[in-house]
């Protein structure tokens, strides 16, 4: 909404300015096709087309002081509200099924994640959101009251994200994370057919205050639950998925198997 509305600004004061697309775009080093996208917000309008148009058209500033409004989210528009959640939780029981969960990811995993998104980020949108998927994980060291336990599927582990280097690396470092006292990792063997984990992922969370919230996500859908009857039914499902994962340490040398197979 911020790409659109400032890219409708641009256009209307170059409107106002009788300044053409083609004329902004030969001022910036823009072919038009870029300046139109830019103008329509289908592409992020940039700093240096801000500046030119808001000199060219005589905007006095007013449309480079947009460019604070126009900072790559840290996270997908989906994913937010959970994100608040997650941050203020004392517990997190997250159950995944093709991917490493985002609090477990090394940074080289999360950067081949986000870098081959569909359709494709920029570079700056990319590094935000790098950067917002490894401050998140600082949760895992920085509060040790603070309950993580993760149950993985055993496909997760094998999806070779990045290549067989970048999976050993992420593997291992499951292995290590897995040692601190208050985060527990468990693998759901693919041989062992938990019907409920079929479904997809889940994460179950719960605050200071002790109210339940799940979470489920989609491909561009994410879906977080209060109600005590969705959450209650979420909260079965994963613990029969949990009660069908190898132990903590069984699953440490499950990991580690894996990574000498890749």
């Amino acid at each position: 909404m911020a790409w659109r509305y400032c890219g409708n600004q641009i256009k209307l004061w170059r409107t106002h300015a009788g300044v053409t697309r083609e004329e902004l775009g030969r001022a910036a080093n823009y072919e038009p096709e870029s300046v139109k996208s830019m103008e329509q917000g289908r592409r992020r309008p940039t700093l240096r087309l801000l500046e030119v148009a808001d000199e060219l058209c005589g905007a006095q500033g007013k449309l480079v002081a947009a460019t604070e409004y126009l900072t790559p989210e840290r996270f997908p528009a989906r994913t937010q509200e959970f994100m608040t959640h997650e941050a203020e939780a004392i517990a997190i029981h997250w159950f995944e099924t093709l991917l490493v969960p985002g609090l477990l990811q090394t940074e080289e995993y999360a950067r081949e994640l986000i870098g081959n998104s569909c359709p494709p980020l920029d570079d700056e949108t990319v590094e935000a959101r790098v950067a917002g998927r490894l401050q998140r994980q600082e949760r895992l060291r920085h509060s040790p009251t603070v309950l993580f336990a993760f149950v993985i599927y055993e496909a997760a582990l094998r999806t070779l994200v990045g290549g067989g280097a970048t999976m050993r690396r992420q593997l291992r470092h499951l292995v290590e994370v897995g040692r601190l006292r208050n985060v527990v990792i468990q693998v759901l063997p693919a041989d062992r057919v938990a019907y409920p984990g079929l479904s997809g992922p889940l994460v179950l969370l719960e605050n200071a205050d002790h109210e339940q919230f799940a979470y489920v996500e989609g491909q561009e859908t994410g879906a977080l639950y209060a109600d005590p009857l969705k959450v209650s039914t979420l909260a079965q499902r994963h613990g029969m998925i949990r009660m069908q994962a190898l132990s903590a340490e069984e699953s440490a040398l499950f990991i580690m198997r894996v990574a000498e197979e890749l």
